[in-house]
């Protein structure tokens, strides 16, 4: 690219004068290539505008943790016991109306997830006679016995609806948020 020498005559692309240029290009002077450019006090204020933004994101993401409730969570009643066969599933809302689901692996074995897919909070399908929870938004599997991630984009595992039996009543207790 070169920049133009005001001591030269300017050529323009299509090779005729001034005098025969189109009336824009005589109100707007300036070649393609001169336009790339820019300068140091566009630069600079690009860059403190770009770093505001990043330091009010951060103090907007502060602000929301301090805010957030991670208290207690109230206990909930999601289904008897012996009205889930084994292999079925039960959709349920918990704290703060998330979606879950709640799978029964074995006569002694029931777990349950949020049912958001940790990489763009896809609804994940469970699949009991896989051995996986699915996300078909972007072809994620999770083991259904840890929520880990097995397959696809998802590297966080599915967050865990703790649970209580309570005279063959299964009750939602909390999150386990994990990372593993």
């Amino acid at each position: 690219m070169s920049v133009h020498d005001p001591d030269q005559p300017r050529s323009y692309p299509d090779g005729r004068p001034l005098a025969d240029q189109p009336q824009w290009r005589k109100d707007f002077p300036t070649d393609v290539p001169e336009d790339d450019y820019v300068g140091r006090r566009e630069f600079t204020k690009f860059l403190v505008l770009t770093s505001g933004a990043f330091v009010a994101g951060q103090c907007w993401i502060a602000g929301a943790s301090l805010i957030r409730k991670d208290g207690p969570y109230p206990e909930k009643s999601i289904a008897r016991l012996d009205e889930i066969p084994i292999g079925g599933v039960v959709e349920f809302r918990y704290a703060d109306d998330e979606p879950c689901i709640l799978v029964r692996l074995t006569a002694d074995q029931i777990v349950a997830y949020g049912q958001k897919c940790p990489h763009l909070a896809c609804a994940v399908i469970p699949r009991p006679e896989h051995g996986d929870i699915f996300c078909p938004c972007h072809n994620g599997h999770f083991e259904i016995e840890r929520g880990r991630p097995i397959a696809g984009p998802p590297r966080r595992p599915l967050p865990r609806v703790t649970l209580e039996v309570r005279e063959g009543t299964v009750y939602a207790t909390g999150w386990e948020l994990r990372t593993t």
